[in-house]
């Protein structure tokens, strides 16, 4: 390897979002994951439920309740077939 190309390879810490920190080694000093060995499902055996059932009520904050966009389309619909038999 050619002397003073490559980045220094130091202690690294890890820091997982539960808490848990452990060191390795990197050429960054510090690593922040969302999930490690200690808290993935995976290895611990436990169910860990991540906040899913939010997505469907932020989409429905967002955009409303399906029955007021059908209603509206029917009265728009209904509105040009008027229009178009006069």
């Amino acid at each position: 390897m050619k002397k003073e190309i490559h980045p220094g390879y130091q202690d690294c810490v890890v820091t997982c979002a539960c808490g848990n920190t452990f060191t390795t080694r990197s050429t960054k000093k510090e690593i922040r994951v969302e999930i490690c060995s200690q808290c993935h499902p995976f290895f611990t055996g436990k169910q860990k439920f991540i906040d899913s059932a939010g997505r469907v009520e932020k989409f429905k904050k967002k955009y409303g309740d399906t029955k007021d966009l059908k209603k509206a389309r029917d009265v728009k619909s209904l509105a040009k077939t008027k229009k178009s038999s006069r």
